[in-house]
């Protein structure tokens, strides 16, 4: 099957969760968004598909996954249907829904990275919120990120077939969400990272596998892959990191 992927063209943002699965599975895909708008891409293409699906199941956001007769929203519900087309869950029903569970506890922590930059309100510039940013930072970087990136250590640790992924004993699209998340933590709070990484061992471990796998590898270093930049989920703003 060849997949559409509608995201916006200028960030990795959630699309990247989605990017990184389609290039693991080695799926056949385009990136719509990417796209010239001469050849029916570009921005408008994805306020098109947002303005309203031909069978009433019109998306709230981006990114949007067109599957054959199917269009899929919210990154999870993408992922949790595009696992098992590219071998990237489990077969079993409770492995499934256990690799869904970790992936949407990821969507819970990018919601609290993004709200370090924009604490009060989506419409403002940071620049508009940053004293209501320094505390959100702060507390994120003392509190929060430890729980989050604490838990899933020990989700690795715990993992019966060994501590290698996160869910089983093969890849999951979970592990490479994982490596997304820690790839936007490690370019927005470099400092903090740097000063958590011996104590999770084995996330530092998950990432670097997954970033030399072949297909990943060359994923990174192409075109493909969108920079971080400073109109994405993680941005890099110094006073925003650890001191």
């Amino acid at each position: 099957m060849k997949y559409e992927l509608y995201y916006w063209p200028h960030i990795q943002g959630r699309g990247e969760f989605i990017r990184l699965a389609l290039e693991e599975g080695a799926a056949e895909y385009v990136d719509v968004g990417r796209l010239p708008e001469s050849e029916g891409g570009g921005r408008g293409a994805v306020a098109r598909m947002l303005e309203g699906a031909a069978d009433g199941r019109t998306p709230f956001a981006p990114p949007i996954l067109k599957a054959g007769k199917l269009l899929i929203s919210q990154t999870a519900n993408i992922l949790l249907y595009l696992g098992p087309q590219l071998g990237l869950a489990p077969k079993a029903e409770a492995g499934r829904l256990w690799t869904h569970q970790l992936q949407l506890t990821l969507s819970d922590l990018l919601v609290e990275a993004h709200d370090t930059h924009h604490p009060i309100a989506k419409s403002l510039y940071y620049e508009d919120q940053k004293p209501e940013s320094l505390r959100r930072a702060a507390d994120f970087r003392t509190l929060r990120l430890p729980k989050f990136l604490g838990y899933f250590e020990r989700v690795l640790a715990a993992n019966p077939d060994g501590g290698r992924y996160l869910v089983g004993k093969s890849l999951a699209y979970v592990d490479l969400s994982m490596f997304q998340v820690l790839a936007g933590l490690n370019y927005a709070f470099p400092r903090a990272m740097a000063a958590m990484s011996r104590a999770h061992p084995r996330l530092t471990a998950l990432h670097q596998g997954i970033a030399a796998r072949p297909r990943m590898a060359a994923y990174l270093a192409s075109s493909r892959r969108i920079p971080f930049n400073e109109r994405g989920i993680f941005r890099h703003y110094p006073d925003l990191d650890a001191t």
